[in-house]
């Protein structure tokens, strides 16, 4: 029997956006992860299952083989760094902003200031590489908190519309990156399992258009 071909999402607007993509290469999942409690899903296609995780671990599986390819969006893929991956298709799914935000008025207390963030690794080489000097405090959630109540300086966060941003008196100040959901391909599989991997590729390339 053919080992199976296992792809990881995590819920959400990735998952909803890909849902199209991965029609596209006939694969519909056969389970509602919004209401199923499987962390493994069925699809129409017996040999292809959907391993449904946190958007920060699908890099992980896919790294060390645990799922064949993912969907993951490139500001996970730069705070990853992207060991073990090739990423050979931008999705165009899913888009925002990678940025530093903060008060439009903010006087730094310091010429080493503080920036609260769950992209820690992303922080430090976007700063190093202009070499100036920080402080990277990690943070999992609520990062627009952390200015207003004295914790850091800055924040870089994702930013879509930027309305909680300015809800919360803050405003996003220099641009690190644009963001959109990449397909990932675990190394090996892309060997060992080639003409299933491409085929996939190939149909999703299609829906994504020019």
């Amino acid at each position: 029997m053919t080992a199976p071909l296992t792809i990881a999402l995590s819920k959400g607007r990735i998952f909803q956006e890909t849902l199209p993509l991965l029609a596209a290469a006939g694969i519909v999942p056969t389970d509602d992860p919004e209401t199923s409690r499987k962390l493994i899903l069925d699809t129409t296609q017996p040999d292809v299952k959907l391993v449904i995780i946190r958007a920060t671990d699908v890099p992980i599986y896919v790294q060390y083989g645990a799922a064949d390819l993912g969907v993951a969006g490139k500001d996970v893929l730069m705070e990853h760094g992207g060991e073990g991956l090739y990423e050979p298709l931008d999705l165009k799914i899913a888009r925002c902003r990678l940025m530093v935000a903060g008060r439009p008025d903010q006087q730094t207390r310091s010429n080493r200031p503080r920036i609260a963030t769950k992209f820690v690794n992303t922080t430090r080489r976007y700063y190093a590489d202009q070499g100036r000097q920080v402080e990277v405090i990690k943070l999992y959630g609520s990062m627009e908190l952390a200015p207003l109540v004295g914790l850091a300086d800055y924040i870089v966060d994702v930013v879509d519309t930027g309305k909680t941003l300015q809800a919360n008196g803050l405003a996003p100040l220099e641009h690190i990156a644009d963001i959109s959901s990449r397909l990932i391909v675990n190394k090996a599989a892309m060997k060992m399992k080639h003409a299933r991997v491409k085929a996939v590729m190939a149909r999703m390339a299609v829906a994504i258009g020019p």
